[in-house]
């Protein structure tokens, strides 16, 4: 195995460490990966998000949406109809998540 220097990276200094720390710590928290991957398959609707993030509770995803939204990895659209429809899409910010994210995922799942 060879280990790349921070000339082949640019990122392994302290900077990088607390960055890549603080990034891998916010989406390894329960859900938050999942409700990602999920919005990477399209807007959706809250309940739509229940159904493909498998036995997350409304008030959890409620809180991760938000979290998410927050970190502008997300987006909230309210839809002025009736009844009022709100659909939660990725932001530029959050597809360019998703590639190391979903490379991630394939990892863990390789591992066994």
């Amino acid at each position: 195995m060879t280990i790349s220097t921070e000339a082949d990276t640019g990122v392994i200094d302290s900077a990088g460490c607390e960055a890549a720390g603080g990034i891998m710590a916010f989406v390894s928290r329960r859900w938050t990966s999942a409700i990602m991957l999920a919005g990477a398959r399209g807007a959706r609707r809250f309940g739509e998000y229940r159904r493909m993030v498998g036995g997350i509770s409304g008030r959890m995803l409620s809180v991760r949406l938000a979290e998410l939204e927050q970190h502008g990895l997300v987006h909230r659209e309210v839809v002025p109809s009736m009844p009022v429809q709100v659909f939660y899409h990725l932001t530029d910010r959050g597809w360019s998540l998703i590639g190391p994210v979903d490379a991630i995922t394939r990892w863990a799942h390789e591992q066994g």
